[in-house]
């Protein structure tokens, strides 16, 4: 497993394998690996011939009040992950390799809708700062894959939507959410619950299975199963920010079968994000 954190070392690595007709896959990554980033690695390795793995907590889609400074880095542990997975290439930049310039003043990438609405509306600039560093990724590896995980929907979209209108030839493909026992999606920031809020997290999925079984039952009354998941959230202590049960490809207003229960919730000093396809739904766990 090759280490590089310079732009130059890495494309010189990987036009060495391009030349070889070798398919290369990205898999994103902010560090503080768990099983869930694991499995990308796991399906990247599975399509491609070599995969990149990169870390690098990127600033730009924090925003004001949040934790970047304070973000788990376990950069010793996250290598060992990789390397007893036999992961090719490990891209850890520094800020001025990503950013040569000024943040402020900057090149950025925006996609307009899609970055505005649930998270967007509560993380301002959040998705601006997600596209611009991806295209950065993008640019710099150039991969005919890259892998990103379920739990992060609106993220998914946004990135899918950034290559489909900047015309890049990259198959950006979705890994499903790996989660916990109880069914809590495995998320860095699960290390902020405390103990008795861990007890409490999986409360987020369990109200987003009981929507998708309901509106696989034929409910059509969205809005009364959405205020009904907000309250059992408002009454078990959580400080939700959406529930929506909204059209899987645009997030907007339900208009055909392909929906997505989207949800966003505070439980002490931990923000969790969670949703289901409802066409997909297997009935995982238990209501």
């Amino acid at each position: 497993m090759r280490q590089l954190s310079k732009i130059n070392m890495l494309r010189e690595q990987l036009g060495d394998i391009r030349n070889l007709g070798k398919k290369i896959a990205l898999v994103p990554t902010m560090g503080n690996l768990h099983r869930g980033h694991l499995s990308l690695v796991k399906q990247a390795q599975e399509l491609a011939d070599s995969v990149v793995v990169s870390i690098f907590v990127n600033p730009t889609q924090f925003v004001a009040g949040e934790d970047f400074d304070n973000y788990p880095r376990t950069l010793a542990e996250d290598l060992d992950y990789l390397q007893q997975l036999n992961v090719d290439l490990v891209f850890i930049p520094d800020m001025d390799e990503i950013y040569p310039q000024d943040i402020q003043i900057s090149a950025e990438v925006i996609v307009p809708e899609l970055d505005t609405i649930y998270c967007g509306e509560y993380r301002p600039g959040h998705f601006k700062g997600v596209a611009t560093v991806v295209t950065k990724l993008f640019n710099i590896v150039q991969p005919d894959i890259a892998i990103f995980g379920e739990k992060d929907y609106q993220q998914l979209l946004v990135i899918r939507r950034l290559v489909d209108n900047l015309n890049m030839p990259i198959t950006v493909i979705g890994s499903p959410t790996v989660r916990e026992e109880d069914g809590l999606a495995m998320s860095s920031r699960n290390k902020y619950l405390s103990a008795a809020e861990r007890q409490q997290a999986p409360l987020l999925y369990k109200c987003i299975k009981k929507a998708v079984i309901a509106v696989k039952n034929g409910e059509l009354n969205y809005q009364n199963l959405e205020k009904e998941a907000l309250s059992t959230l408002k009454d078990a202590g959580f400080k939700p920010e959406y529930f929506s049960i909204c059209d899987a490809n645009t997030l907007k207003s339900p208009i055909n079968q392909e929906l997505v229960v989207l949800a966003a919730a505070w439980l002490g000093k931990a923000r969790l994000i969670d949703n289901a396809a409802v066409q997909s739904y297997d009935g995982l766990l238990s209501v």
